[in-house]
């Protein structure tokens, strides 16, 4: 029964991690860039989800939509004023750019609002037991991983169904193609941040409630860990972000069943380290030949 009860709370927090990884692998898929101030988005839209409880006073569903579209916003500017002048600049310099924008704005909100911590409302979704099989779980979890797959749903669908969604995927599988078929590039990559940048402050807010406690460096790790989910599902495959997020969660889970709680952050480096030496590709990715 323990072992049920850990295995749901691994998913509940694998949601997070996979709703995170979503923008790392929609990012990578189109413009070839590992977005690693996505972590701080995250964070952003956690304390946007904070104030909005509240300062606002407003119910989750409220503070959820409303974090989603500031860190929507968000993510546009960070494309329009960082990551747009170097498409065509080298990884190094794309990255070291990233590495910036991480740090300024940790750094920035430190100085808007100081580096004290805050703690989410208990009281923001019913905290009621629910008995399952024998199994006693927290409705919180339910809620939390309903929502979570409620939103990996919706992306399927935009990106499966929806104008928008296929001039994204037109534009990973050849932007130059894609241009000349009218396709506006800028705007989809724009669209690309926006969607990526939406699901991480839902992951913000989602992250608070679940564990209270949020601060203004509290991206690093969930961010980090989200870019292993990314790389172990294959990185810039949406389903593959998915599932690398539970599976990671759920191995965590198991890591602290075992007693080995104190393991439990560096389990997901070593699980980055064994997909990098065998299954570089990811579980969905695709061995690819790069002509010299």
């Amino acid at each position: 029964m323990e072992l049920i009860q850990q295995l749901v709370n691994g998913i509940s927090l694998g949601s997070i991690y996979a709703l995170i990884a979503l923008g790392y692998t929609m990012v990578y898929g189109i413009v070839k860039l590992i977005n690693f101030a996505h972590g701080d988005v995250f964070m952003v839209g956690s304390f946007v989800g904070f104030y909005a409880i509240t300062v606002m006073d407003l119910s989750f569903i409220p503070a959820l939509l409303i974090s989603m579209a500031t860190c929507a916003i968000f993510g546009v500017l960070i494309e329009r004023i960082a990551y747009k002048p170097l498409r065509n600049a080298t990884r190094i310099a794309a990255l070291i750019t990233a590495i910036g924008v991480s740090l300024l704005i940790e750094n920035g909100l430190i100085y808007i609002r100081g580096a004290q911590p805050e703690a989410y409302p208990n009281n923001v979704l019913p905290m009621d037991k629910l008995d399952i099989f024998g199994v006693s779980i927290s409705s919180q979890s339910i809620l939390i991983l309903s929502v979570s797959i409620i939103l990996m749903i919706i992306l399927q669908f935009v990106v499966h169904k929806t104008k928008i969604g296929k001039a994204m995927r037109a534009v990973s599988f050849d932007s130059e193609a894609a241009k000349l078929m009218g396709i506006n590039v800028n705007n989809t990559i724009s669209a690309t941040f926006a969607i990526g940048s939406a699901l991480a402050g839902a992951a913000g807010v989602i992250f608070g409630i679940y564990y209270i406690k949020i601060e203004p460096l509290m991206g690093v790790l969930p961010g980090l860990k989200a870019f292993v989910a990314a790389v172990l599902g294959g990185i810039g495959i949406i389903p593959g972000a998915m599932v690398g997020g539970l599976l990671l969660g759920v191995i965590e889970a198991l890591v602290s069943a075992a007693g080995y709680s104190l393991w439990r952050d560096g389990v997901a480096f070593v699980v980055l380290i064994l997909i990098l030496i065998f299954l570089p590709q990811g579980l969905f990715g695709k061995n690819k030949r790069e002509k010299v």
